[in-house]
């Protein structure tokens, strides 16, 4: 298993941008496809992104595509989600998870090992 933290969140204007970090312990980070999942008050968790083990392949929501880019470095055991063009919907929890599915699967049951998270907080 891996354990993940995210870090980065934080207040920002509406049209701003946020970078959120989501780094891994353990050795089989190179092994998992990781993804991107955000939980606004009242509302189920959604998906955001997510990508390959190799980087090779990344898949969005469409609420978020062309705005946020997801990323990872396995040498830093880290992955990334640079968000721009915020808006004040994109407020929520940010979580990143471990998938063992390599295709770039957007179910939330495909991804375990979840971080404490890290809030975003968007203003109009």
């Amino acid at each position: 298993q891996v354990q993940l933290v995210e870090s980065g969140g934080g207040l920002v204007q509406a049209g701003g941008s946020l970078r959120l970090s989501c780094a891994a312990s353990g050795r089989t980070f190179m092994s998992y496809a990781m993804g991107w999942f955000r939980q606004a008050p009242g509302k189920e968790r959604e998906f955001v992104a997510a990508i390959s083990w190799s980087g090779g392949r990344t898949v969005y929501a469409d609420s978020v595509k062309g705005r946020f880019t997801i990323s990872r470095d396995n040498a830093m055991n880290t992955v990334y989600l640079q968000m721009n063009s915020l808006k004040f919907e994109d407020t929520a929890v940010y979580y990143c998870g471990a998938s063992e599915f390599s295709g770039g699967s957007k179910r939330l049951a495909d991804f375990h090992s979840w971080g404490p998270g890290t809030q975003v907080t968007v203003s109009s």
